[in-house]
């Protein structure tokens, strides 16, 4: 086993071994462990139990996920073929409501079988080879999306700077780079000396278990903090930046991430600190018009009162409301940094323009 967390693919594709590889992310920091999913059931819990976590990394692993699963059906009837692909599709896809990532990239995947098989003619070995090479592009696009999306959020800082992140929005959520991590690393690469603080990120610490051990890892000065710590460090002056990620963005700006998030957004707004959310443009939803529409997931109660305890800690039948995301309002972000560029107010005008900016240049990519 490699020593360096930093070494690793999140997610990746064991073709020979009929097999989406990754990260057990419950197990860090303290051990890392490669698991190997093959069936639907394993793919799906991996997903809900956060063994595999961040939407990008969600949407990659549904990708790399139903095409493993496609190779099971068993037929050379594209009808049949299909009827069992949605199955499949419709299951992953109940596995997380809120990232929005996770049905994109399913939806993806069926509309390139659809194109192949139904539109194409195609055979199903053909069919089959197709969703392969598709996976292997929406993973090798994250790649590429996150990197650009670290050279736009570069341009927002300056060296020496200290930058506020909360929850994962690093490598762990992603393939490689991360999101709102993907700023830090190349200034890293290049020498700009940035301080980060982590926040620990309650209830599941992902801030503390993830982002601090990947940035450590990294050689990045980094800090852990607790969550109600951010507006001492702010009234210090010791942020001069918020960068996060999101799992969605409504039409509006709005967007959802990590609990607590709009905290630290509403404290950052007081003291003057810019708030910049990292999405790639397959995490906006034009759809969704405002947050309000956006489908907020409830997690188990013992996630607050017994997780990570040695003993349990809170009275046995207290009732326990622990939704896994909040909405940041539009008006509490300075800025969305996409991999076509930086969205800001008003939000509904210039995430138009991004999203058009994609669709121009996919289609000037494919003539």
């Amino acid at each position: 086993m490699k020593a360096n967390i930093m070494e690793y693919d999140t997610v990746a594709l064991d073709d020979a071994d009929n097999a989406v590889v990754i990260i057990d992310q419950t197990l860090l920091p303290g051990r890392t462990e490669l698991i190997s999913l093959r069936t639907a059931q394993e793919i799906w819990e991996a997903i809900y139990l956060l063994k595999v976590r961040g939407a990008p990394a969600i949407g990659v692993t549904a990708a790399m996920g139903i095409y493993i699963l496609s190779k099971q059906i068993d037929t050379e009837d594209f009808s049949v073929f299909y009827g069992k692909f949605r199955e499949y599709k419709d299951y992953l896809d109940s596995s997380r409501p809120t990232a929005v990532n996770l049905s994109w990239a399913l939806k993806r995947m069926e509309a390139v079988a659809l194109r192949a098989g139904k539109e194409g003619g195609k055979s199903i070995a053909e069919v089959k080879e197709i969703l392969h090479q598709e996976a292997l592009r929406i993973r090798d696009e994250d790649v590429q999306v996150c990197r650009r999306i670290g050279e736009n959020g570069l341009i927002l800082v300056n060296p020496g700077d200290g930058i506020l992140t909360h929850c994962n929005a690093g490598k762990l959520a992603a393939v490689q780079y991360g999101t709102a991590t993907s700023p830090i690393y190349l200034g890293q690469e290049r020498g700009y000396g940035f301080h980060v603080f982590a926040d620990e990120t309650r209830p599941l610490l992902q801030g503390a278990r993830l982002t601090a051990f990947e940035l450590c890892s990294s050689g990045v000065d980094v800090t852990l903090i607790c969550d109600n710590m951010s507006a001492s460090v702010m009234a210090q002056g010791l942020v001069q930046a918020v960068f996060v990620g999101c799992d969605r963005v409504a039409a509006n700006g709005d967007t959802a991430n990590k609990i607590g998030t709009s905290v630290v957004a509403t404290v950052a707004k007081h003291y003057g600190v810019p708030v910049y959310i990292c999405a790639p443009t397959s995490t906006i939803d034009m759809e969704t018009p405002t947050g309000a529409e956006i489908r907020i997931e409830e997690r188990p109660a013992h996630e607050v009162t017994e997780m990570w305890y040695r003993e349990r800690m809170a009275p046995e039948g207290i009732k326990v409301y622990n939704p896994a995301f909040d909405v940041t309002d539009h008006k509490l972000i300075s800025g969305i940094v996409t991999e076509y560029g930086i969205a800001r107010a008003p939000y509904v005008e210039s995430l138009k323009e991004i999203m058009e900016k994609r669709s121009q240049l996919s289609r000037a990519e494919t003539e």
